[in-house]
């Protein structure tokens, strides 16, 4: 092939699978019916009910806001999207580029409680007029998250979603692309064909110097032109790097008090190669810490709770969640390949937090959570958070958190036995 060494091919292969990891994952999401899926090339679905145990599509999914999802498709012209007012209720619509990155969020914090119209233009087209968003990427993932205050609510919540509008010009149907399970010919060829219609940005050159000897990136991608031991050399190149992101899903991580906090380019990654490809496996479509700051359970092995055991999260009076939106404690069941999603329960409880109907606090203004397959004391069931009598894990939403809690002077309590 070339005079690359086969470690050099080796390495190329584990950075490149690295690379184009959340490239495959978010365009799994234009083309998969479901969840995420539900309409027409740049044009919303609207989810119309929380999220539940069926909901499959993407991992750790939120019970808190109702959901609209756009793939947007810039290559033939501008999109425009509709944000409608309102008012004292939380709304956000996450802009992600191709490669996961948050590249806009607009709603409550940015652009206020009004709403308002915005056009989205892709890397080459003109930016005229007023409210332009310009995208790196030809694809764009449009998100929105609208706040649900409880059952009672899902009516409100439903009428402020159905303004959440897109148009656009005529684009095709999402093409089906290899998933992170293909065979590295497939899985590159992929890559190859993603990277050409959304060419990474100028900061990512080193690496992609580094992975040139694959050939990706010019639609043109060939793996017969590889050697038997070139190939062999790709192959355990890819694998070294499935076993670099399963160990860092909990290895490495910094525990403080019971809880791991985001890294500040959550969301929006930069050169934090291997960071994004871990969220676009665990938390797909997360939201930078200055919107949103998610916090996971330590747990007692791999990050993971008993749920035969009864567990409790007590928070003082004078140390609950540092939020100026909402916060809520969700719970998940693992799956064998580190993704997460909600477990089916007696009660129909997937998550806990500031806006539970039947939420109790203490005499003194504290705060008891109670986790675990089986109901607490009487008192107390108010307050459960039902666990499967399996492993779980915990994790802890905080959306538009405090300056306090961003740069960590505001530290959760830890998650101890009953």
């Amino acid at each position: 092939m070339t005079d690359v060494s086969l470690e050099d091919l080796k390495l190329a292969a584990q950075d490149a699978w690295i690379f184009g990891l959340p490239l495959i994952e978010i365009a799994s999401t234009r083309s998969e019916r479901g969840q995420f899926s539900q309409a027409e090339v740049n044009s919303f679905g609207h989810m119309r009910d929380l999220a539940d145990h069926r909901s499959r599509a993407v991992t750790t999914p939120n019970n808190d806001t109702l959901y609209s999802s756009a793939q947007l498709d810039l290559s033939a012209g501008p999109v425009t999207i509709h944000l409608p007012a309102a008012g004292d209720r939380y709304i956000s619509l996450a802009l992600m580029d191709a490669y996961t990155n948050n590249f806009a969020v607009l709603g409550t914090r940015t652009t206020g409680p009004e709403g308002g119209v915005f056009r989205i233009v892709g890397p080459s087209d003109a930016a005229e007029g007023d409210n332009v968003v310009r995208s790196p990427t030809n694809h764009v993932w449009a998100l929105a998250r609208i706040l649900v205050a409880g059952a009672s609510d899902l009516d409100g919540a439903r009428a402020v979603q159905a303004g959440v509008s897109a148009q656009g010009p005529a684009a095709p149907p999402s093409k089906t692309f290899a998933n992170r399970h293909a065979p590295w010919q497939d899985y590159f060829a992929a890559v190859d064909e993603l990277m050409t219609l959304n060419r990474p940005a100028a900061t990512d050159l080193a690496l992609l110097r580094r992975i040139a000897p694959l050939g990706l990136g010019a639609g043109k991608f060939d793996p017969a032109r590889f050697t038997t031991e070139e190939a062999g050399a790709i192959e355990a190149g890819v694998a070294d790097a499935k076993v670099l992101i399963r160990s860092r899903r909990v290895g490495g991580v910094q525990w403080i008090d019971g809880w791991s906090y985001p890294r500040a380019e959550l969301g929006d990654f930069g050169q934090s190669y291997a960071y994004r490809a871990l969220i676009a496996l665990a938390g797909l479509a997360a939201l930078p810490p200055v919107e949103a700051m998610y916090m996971r359970g330590q747990g007692e092995a791999r990050a993971l709770y008993d749920g035969s055991r009864q567990w409790r999260l007590h928070f003082p009076a004078d140390r609950l969640p540092a939020v100026d939106s909402f916060w809520s404690l969700s719970l998940y069941e693992a799956t064998d390949d580190g993704q997460f999603f909600f477990a089916d329960n007696p009660i129909n409880r997937y998550a806990i937090g500031d806006r539970t109907e039947g939420l109790t606090y203490n005499e003194d203004g504290s705060l008891d959570i109670w986790i675990g397959h089986e109901p607490p004391a009487e008192e107390h069931v108010g307050n459960w958070l039902p666990a499967p009598d399996a492993r779980f894990a915990l994790f802890m939403r905080a959306y538009l958190p405090k300056i306090e809690m961003q740069v960590g002077i505001y530290r959760l309590p830890p998650v101890v036995p009953a």
